[in-house]
C-alpha cells in the first residue's frame, strides 16, 4: 500500500519578530485535521547556511557545507512543499533564495505551492519563487494582503477574523495532497522499473 505523502510547510523568513509564525501555525492546524497526508513544519532558522559558495555546481557534486547537506536531506525526505513567504522588494527573502540555490535533485518531480503575505499578498514573490524552483509549481495559493496582515499585527485580530482564508487554504491543501500522492506513486514506479536488458552476443 502506498504510504501517505509527507508534505513540508517551509517557513521562509528568519528575522526576529517575523509574521510567518502566525500563518504557519494556522495552516498547520488546518492540515493536521486531514487523514490523507502527513505534514511537518520546516523552519529555515534551523538551517543557517552560508551564502552559496560551493566549488562545483550541484549537478556535478553535492554541497560540502554540513548544514546545507542536512537541509537537502530534509527536503529530499518530503513529497511536497508549501512555502510560507514574505515579499521583500517585490521578490522573496534572500535567505529563501539562498536555500533554494542549495537544492537540485531533492525537489525534482515533486509539487510545491505557496502561502504569501505582504503587499499584493506576496503575488510577485510567489511568481518569482515558482519560476526558480525545480519542483512542479501549483497555481492554487493563499495570499494574505496588507489589510489582513496589519489587522493581526496592529489591530488585535487573528486568522479567525478572516474565515474566507480557510476556504483558500483547504483548496490549496486538496491540490498539494493530490499532486504529492500522484507524483510519489509515479516516482516509485520509476524506481522499481528495470531497464531493458540487452542480450549478450555469443
Amino acid at each position: 500500500m502506498q504510504k501517505r505523502p509527507k508534505i513540508g510547510i517551509v517557513m521562509s523568513t528568519t528575522r526576529p519578530g517575523r509574521f510567518a509564525d502566525i500563518p504557519t501555525d494556522w495552516l498547520f492546524n488546518i492540515a493536521k485535521g486531514r487523514n490523507d497526508a502527513d505534514f511537518e513544519i520546516v523552519d529555515l532558522r534551523d538551517y543557517p547556511m552560508p551564502f552559496f559558495e560551493e566549488k562545483a555546481p550541484l549537478h556535478q557534486a553535492p554541497p560540502q557545507n554540513e548544514v546545507a547537506l542536512r537541509w537537502g536531506k530534509k527536503i529530499a525526505s518530503l513529497d511536497g512543499y508549501i512555502f510560507i513567504t514574505a515579499e521583500y522588494n517585490h521578490s522573496i527573502p534572500a535567505v529563501l533564495k539562498n536555500a533554494v540555490d542549495y537544492l537540485h535533485s531533492e525537489i525534482r518531480r515533486k509539487p510545491a505551492t505557496f502561502l504569501g503575505y505582504g503587499g499584493t499578498g506576496a503575488a510577485r514573490a510567489i511568481g518569482h519563487l515558482g519560476e526558480m524552483l525545480l519542483a512542479a509549481s501549483l497555481k492554487h495559493t493563499v495570499h494574505i494582503g496588507m489589510t489582513e496582515m496589519m489587522g493581526m499585527l496592529r489591530g488585535g485580530k487573528s486568522m479567525a477574523d478572516y474565515p474566507y482564508l480557510d476556504d483558500y487554504a483547504k483548496r490549496m491543501l486538496d491540490e498539494i495532497v493530490w499532486w504529492a500522492g500522484t507524483l510519489k506513486e509515479g516516482r516509485s514506479s520509476d524506481e522499481v522499473a528495470e531497464p531493458a536488458r540487452v542480450p549478450r552476443s555469443r
